[in-house]
């Protein structure tokens, strides 16, 4: 039997694509921020939704795992307002993910 006709009868046989990896590797970031409770905040919304998120989005994503625990939390938490830079649709989605404003069941 060919490989393609391996791959054909069982998809998880293909290779990942690097679109696969990247939305790996940004999950690993979330997961792994050093704050327990950024490490929910954002490892919670990447898990719903980084397969859903274009490629700005995951751009965008990877610039705020970048930036510092403290700062990212602050804005997360609402404690002080993004700057006029950060305050986008992702960053309103995160918070947004987190904010109830009823019953969660």
């Amino acid at each position: 039997m060919t490989k393609s006709a391996m791959s054909e009868e069982n998809p998880a046989d293909l290779p990942p694509s690097d679109s696969d990896i990247r939305r790996r590797r940004i999950r690993i970031r979330a997961w792994r921020r050093g704050l327990r409770e950024l490490d929910i905040l954002m490892g919670g919304f990447v898990d719903a939704r980084v397969d859903a998120l274009g490629d700005a989005e995951l751009v965008e994503l990877e610039e705020l795992l970048d930036l510092p625990d403290a700062e990212l939390l602050s804005w997360l938490a609402g404690g002080v307002a993004p700057p006029p830079e950060r305050d986008t649709a992702l960053l309103r989605a995160i918070i947004a993910f987190h904010t109830h404003d009823g019953p969660i069941h």
